[in-house]
């Protein structure tokens, strides 16, 4: 059995449209979406958890992340909105390593590899009560990595002993699991947000096993990737797995539509393992247990753009659902990393047209790292200012069309232009209908 080496622990704005008064119907108008460049995310707090935590997985709401802690046999629960408050304590099996939450966020299962040849153990935990004694599945040879398919009914857990997945049903979790034969040493797994396949990383073969979910028993498909594949995540419109090669210092990419195409293959830090994709999809965050760091990748172009400092032998990291926070688990300083997210920010919303003489109003949605600005460049219907914050209102002067564009910038860069052909008319249209319909606004 191929393993990846153990830690050695020490102590350790969005707003909706208003429009007042009567407006006529809106013409057109281009939106863009968002550009920018993550480069000044910073450790914000660092929290002491138990010794030699591994992985971390964040529950739906956001509200609290999980982390096992591999060399006591506990699970640290994080209240996210009070990091610093001492975590809850969790008592588990022996060797909990893996970790993933149901999309409900009413349980949490956990894979706790046991020691020696003994077999291992799954806990599952309910989040609503978790220092409750947890349930127990009794399991493989050292199980590792552990995924929930979307619809909560499955539970994929890497067996490293033994060369399987064991595939739980949630519904009748104490019938014997079905068993699919992989690659060497499993390590992680991921399931596309389809449900349709689970992609497990193969340590001791340096492949990915790709297997069909409807027909888990099918021989998996293989894919060659880097040297010890380690982590694995998948993007959030499903069309790229990221894995990451711990001894080639490189991040492997591969096309879920043409898994047997050969990846694209990424530069990172030294010894690459826990990967994460942010909730848009535009960034992966990847942990580098050699240089104390976490890489962000653009997967638009597949280039590196920084690295950040974290704490001793990164392992694992999740990012809130929200897109603000990652969790790094550090596993030789007993402590994770919270890391606030910059993001560059996005404007959109349509404004609607404005009628001569009758008061106006309409608030752009921006998003983004504050203190964001909002300015526009072009002409402003007469009557009309535009704030910072993003809201375009006063009393239309002149009837016409006019033409102008509206951007955001923060720290981190600027928004696309938002190119906006507005209309001020003489008089309000009877088909309009309710003010409310005239606007659109379009959350990001």
């Amino acid at each position: 059995m191929t393993v990846l080496d153990r830690p050695h622990p020490s102590q350790q704005r969005s707003k909706t449209a208003a429009v007042l008064g009567t407006a006529a119907l809106a013409l057109t108008m281009s939106i863009g979406g968002a550009v920018g460049t993550a480069a000044a995310d910073t450790v914000v707090n660092t929290i002491p958890v138990g010794t030699s935590p591994e992985a971390v997985a964040i529950t739906p709401d956001g509200a609290y992340a999980y982390v096992t802690n591999s060399l006591d046999g506990t699970v640290s629960v994080i209240d996210t909105a009070n990091p610093t408050a001492t975590p809850t304590t969790v008592s588990i099996g022996e060797g909990p390593e893996g970790v993933a939450i149901t999309r409900d966020g009413k349980h949490a299962y956990v894979t706790d590899q046991g020691s020696g040849a003994t077999n291992g153990t799954v806990s599952v935990i309910d989040t609503a009560h978790p220092t409750n004694l947890p349930a127990l599945i009794q399991f493989g040879l050292h199980p590792r990595g552990v995924a929930i398919t979307p619809d909560g009914a499955y539970v994929y857990v890497t067996n490293q002993g033994s060369n399987t997945v064991s595939v739980i049903d949630t519904a009748n979790p104490t019938n014997p699991p079905v068993t699919v034969w992989v690659g060497s040493s499993p390590e992680a797994v991921a399931i596309t947000p389809d449900g349709n396949h689970a992609y497990v990383t193969n340590v001791g073969s340096n492949t990915v096993s790709v297997i069909e979910t409807a027909n888990p028993a099918n021989p998996a498909i293989t894919v060659g990737v880097g040297s010890r594949p380690a982590g694995v995540a998948i993007t959030p419109d499903g069309a790229y797995a990221y894995v990451t090669n711990f001894d080639s210092a490189t991040v492997s990419v591969i096309d879920t539509a043409n898994p047997t195409a050969t990846p694209t293959t990424v530069p990172v830090g030294t010894q690459p393992r826990g990967v994460t994709i942010t909730p848009d999809g535009k960034q992966a965050y990847i942990t580098n247990a050699n240089t104390r760091s976490v890489s962000v990748l653009d997967t638009s172009t597949n280039t590196k753009i920084t690295d950040i400092a974290v704490g001793g032998n990164p392992r694992a990291v999740a990012i809130t659902p929200d897109g603000n926070h990652a969790y790094v688990t550090n596993a030789d300083d007993g402590t994770v990393s919270v890391i606030a997210i910059d993001r560059a920010p996005t404007l959109t919303g349509a404004p609607p047209a404005g009628v001569l003489g009758q008061p106006y109003s309409h608030t752009f949605t921006v998003t983004g790292t504050a203190p964001v600005t909002v300015t526009a460049t072009g002409t402003l219907p007469d009557g009309l200012t535009l704030t910072e914050a993003g809201v375009l209102s006063g009393t239309p002067t002149k009837a016409g069309r006019f033409t102008f564009s509206v951007t955001a910038t923060n720290s981190v860069g600027d928004s696309d232009p938002l190119s906006v052909n507005m209309e001020v008319t003489e008089t309000a249209s009877p088909s309009t209908g309710s003010l409310g319909s005239l606007g659109s606004i379009f959350g990001s």
